[in-house]
């Protein structure tokens, strides 16, 4: 190779005049018997570049100077399809770049309108992906493939045509083309229309033929796509057309469209798939309510709207299939959760032993939950019902699991206990082996506080008594003494208005007593060493 006849850069003289004129200086480098076949540093030669500049006049000259020196015919189509390092011919140059005229000229010389690149394209995808309507057309009427697999994703040249969103191509391709083709991902065309929201395209795809209800590889449906996108009107026109919004859309578990929409917080869309997806998936066994794909992404406004459309706060225990027990325990586990938390709760979420195990652990569920719940049913005047507005009292199960996860957690009783006392419970619930035998010193002085320490049990008394000596409790001042009568006194009335009443600053005002006296009714002398909280 001479490369006396190249620039700097590797570009020969040749294909230098060709890729910027004028055509004299390029006839006359010709004339003087410079090769049109020297290739440069990208394995261009002067008919790449004469192609990819659109200059017909050089292409032409390039032409005629290649057929004279080729010395046979196939001599010459090998120069015309010569490719660069990256596999391009300039059949594919001038399709990339919309050069028309130069594509006529290359395919009347006996260019491959079916050569590939290196990375599988070819001139009709080229067109294609670049919007060349034009070129697509002459490309198709010349015979070019268009059902063959390109680049790595195998996608097809109405895949393309679809995902660059050029419906007068898509118009074109559907007559021509196959609808279901699939790539790499069991996906056809229709996919790649609502994935990325192609409503016209959509429309042109499913008018040709195309089925509405395909599903991909991993179970994935147009309709899951558009839902999951939050493309309302791929969505709205899906279903006009037969879209089914119940086809489970995942190998692993029962997924629906309307998981999707819940998932990513698409309001409009959840609203129009409740009213064509079945309720089973709400509490059913073995399906997954979209409220725990609500709760999990913290789109409260998709929580709000499916609670007010009847779904159940509790929904089912989905534990096995995606180690998920209820709503209520993601959201309590999300420190960032505390509005979808309230929302809940105010719905009436039920609190088991997995979610009491959260509640009783960490400081701020327990203050939501308290918010929402009585430990017991209030006595107020007139006996009203146990609703009181979003707040409820606790049903039986709910406290039995909460006294029994109380005692399983001794440990963390710093975190539990006071608010607990404060909000009502019963002291003598709590003075039981574990929580006297491993509950910090300065809980069990707390709590001792709300009880006639005198009558404690023998057994409870030994407890302490071996603490004392070990040194893992010492004990307040009033302990070695009987309990003076003011603590009796506000213990006996705790016990007969109830610890929910006394502890209500309302109440406590209407009682006939010392104003004096309300604050020490409502125990508020009896404060827990801040620093057992973590």
């Amino acid at each position: 190779m001479d490369f006396t006849e190249c620039y700097e850069d590797s570009v020969s003289t040749v294909a230098a005049a060709a890729r910027t004129g004028p055509r004299k200086r390029l006839r006359r480098l010709i004339r003087l018997g410079r090769t049109v076949d020297l290739a440069d540093n990208r394995g261009w030669r002067a008919i790449h570049e004469a192609a990819a500049a659109g200059r017909v006049g050089c292409l032409k000259d390039i032409l005629s100077a290649a057929a004279m020196t080729a010395g046979s015919s196939s001599g010459f189509q090998a120069y015309v399809n010569s490719t660069t390092h990256e596999g391009e011919t300039a059949c594919y140059l001038a399709a990339e770049r919309g050069h028309l005229p130069a594509l006529r000229l290359l395919l009347k010389a006996g260019a491959d309108i079916n050569q590939q690149t290196n990375d599988l394209s070819c001139p009709l995808f080229a067109a294609v992906t670049d919007s060349h309507k034009d070129m697509v057309q002459l490309l198709l009427a010349k015979g070019a493939l268009v059902d063959r697999s390109h680049t790595a994703s195998c996608w097809t040249c109405l895949h393309q045509a679809v995902y660059v969103n050029n419906v007068d191509i898509v118009r074109i391709l559907v007559t021509q083309a196959k609808l279901e083709a699939c790539d790499d991902h069991e996906i056809t065309p229709l996919f790649l229309a609502a994935q990325y929201g192609r409503r016209e395209c959509l429309e042109v795809l499913v008018q040709a033929g195309a089925d509405v209800n395909a599903q991909a590889r991993d179970l994935a449906t147009p309709l899951f796509l558009a839902s999951q996108e939050g493309h309302l009107a791929c969505v709205e026109f899906l279903l006009e057309h037969g879209a089914d919004a119940n086809l489970v859309c995942s190998e692993d578990w029962p997924q629906l469209p309307i998981h999707g929409a819940a998932e990513f917080g698409h309001l409009g869309i959840l609203k129009r798939l409740v009213a064509v997806t079945e309720r089973t998936c709400d509490c059913g066994q073995g399906q997954v309510s979209p409220l725990y794909h609500a709760v999990e992404n913290r789109n409260t406004h998709c929580v709000e709207f499916l609670l007010s459309e009847g779904f159940s706060p509790d929904a089912q225990d989905c534990s096995e299939i995606l180690r998920l027990y209820s709503p209520l325990n993601v959201a309590l586990k999300d420190r960032h959760s505390s509005e979808t938390a309230r929302m809940l709760l105010a719905a009436g979420a039920a609190l088991r032993k997995n979610e009491w195990v959260v509640v009783l652990t960490k400081t701020h569920p327990l203050q939501l939950v308290l918010e929402h719940r009585w430990l017991y049913p209030p006595r107020f005047p007139g006996d009203e019902p146990v609703t009181c507005g979003s707040k409820r009292a606790l049903r039986p199960e709910e406290f039995a699991d909460m006294w029994m996860m109380a005692l399983k957690h001794p440990k963390s009783a710093c975190k539990w206990l006071p608010p607990l006392i404060r909000a009502g419970l019963n002291p003598y619930l709590m003075l039981q082996t574990n929580i006297l035998t491993k509950a910090k010193g300065s809980i069990v002085n707390f709590l001792l506080q709300f009880v006639n320490w005198s009558t404690l049990s023998s057994s409870s008394n030994a407890i302490l008594c071996q603490r004392r000596a070990e040194g893992t409790w010492q004990p307040l001042p009033q302990f070695d003494a009987i309990p003076d009568l003011l603590h009796l006194c506000r213990l006996q009335l705790r016990s007969l208005t109830g610890p929910d009443l006394v502890l209500n600053s309302g109440v406590v005002k209407r009682l006939p007593v010392p104003t004096l006296l309300h604050s020490f009714l409502q125990f508020k002398d009896i404060q827990v060493d801040n620093t057992d909280f973590s």
